[in-house]
């Protein structure tokens, strides 16, 4: 273990460009024992998928995961101390650990395969532990080795950023579920071996959507600070918070107004924004979308209509193609615009 700690592990998650496409992750520096070179491309891998996935939860509210917004060291961009730093250290720490484990379970690691730590045991009535267990115990100590690295601050941010790159972590184990098959004569299902499986990502991302909502802000003790605990190593962030908190999102400073754009911030305002009209089967925030991006900020909605082709009126023939006619039809799209005359103040909206 002690060579885990003396590794020092400079992972330049440089700027997360975005294109149509994908997020791509660039300038993956390593410094130490060469045998963990073998993991970076997965670190890099699990870190785009957890930009993606804040691009899609947030894609409809005024903080919508900027381009900005992958910068894990409280010493480079992300200088801020708000509810969205939390999720996206949360999200980026649970994206590089996920993607590990599964690596890892799937035999891509020449050291690393299923758990089957637990393989024989009773794990309840009528069932026991076989098959193969995802093997989340070394995805978690990789991406807590890769990503709490980039963590160089002594002060709250650094503490509070070690804390949630912790509970992104607890969100995978939190979401594993148990699969089995069953055993017995004729399919009676008599015995069954089960085993514990990564959920879905997005599954990961819906359940740390939920913690960010609730996520909770905490007052740091400066003194306790000052007195010398590092963020490097030797002090574990949760001895900060409350044993019931480490699973929570926590954060230290209110949200800025998201409306307004604000270049110093990194803040691109709400104007321009596409938002959903009259949106049936969606949820909460995309129902919402034009009251909080536009109305809310002191935009209007303002329509615009385009005209769009698509297949149509389908037919199979024989033998074997299928045809289609070109049907053209106007679609609507909604933007948040600033009305002739307007100015909207700094100080309104509310804070998210």
């Amino acid at each position: 273990m002690g060579d885990l700690f003396m590794l020092r592990v400079a992972v330049g998650i440089c700027y997360a460009t975005f294109s149509a496409s994908a997020w791509s992750v660039n300038n993956f520096l390593i410094t130490g024992p060469k045998a963990y070179l073998t993991y970076t491309t997965s670190v890099a891998l699990g870190a785009q998928s957890g930009i993606e996935e804040c691009k899609f939860q947030f894609a409809w509210e005024r903080w919508n995961c900027p381009e900005n917004a992958l910068q894990l060291s409280t010493h480079n961009r992300l200088r801020s101390a708000t509810r969205e730093t939390s999720f996206i250290h949360a999200i980026s720490s649970a994206g590089v650990m996920y993607t590990i484990t599964k690596n890892c379970s799937m035999g891509d690691f020449e050291n690393c395969g299923c758990d089957e730590s637990k393989n024989g045991k009773t794990g309840g009535h009528g069932w026991i532990w076989g098959g193969c267990s995802d093997n989340v115990e070394f995805g978690e100590r990789i991406s807590k080795l890769f990503v709490d690295s980039l963590e160089k601050g002594k002060d709250a941010r650094a503490l509070m950023n070690l804390h949630n790159n912790r509970a992104g972590r607890l969100a995978v184990r939190a979401t594993m579920k148990r699969t089995c098959k069953c055993h017995g004569i004729s399919g009676s299902c008599s015995i069954q071996t089960c085993w514990l499986q990564l959920a879905n990502f997005r599954e990961m991302g819906n359940y740390l959507k939920a913690k960010y909502d609730q996520a909770l802000k905490i007052e740091m003790d400066k003194r306790r600070l000052r007195a010398g605990n590092s963020a490097e190593g030797h002090w574990a962030p949760t001895e900060a918070f409350l044993p019931s908190a480490e699973a929570e999102l926590i954060f230290l400073e209110e949200s800025p107004d998201y409306c307004t754009r604000n270049s110093s911030l990194g803040i691109y305002g709400t104007e321009g924004r596409e938002c959903l009209q009259n949106s049936h089967n969606t949820s909460r925030w995309e129902q919402c979308s034009c009251g909080s991006l536009c109305t809310e900020c002191g935009l209007q909605v303002e329509e615009k209509r385009t005209e769009a082709i698509s297949s149509c009126n389908c037919k199979f023939q024989w033998c074997c193609t299928v045809k289609c006619d070109q049907c053209r039809h106007v679609v609507s799209k909604y933007y948040c615009t600033r009305s002739p005359g307007s100015a909207w103040s700094q100080g309104k909206g509310s804070t998210r």
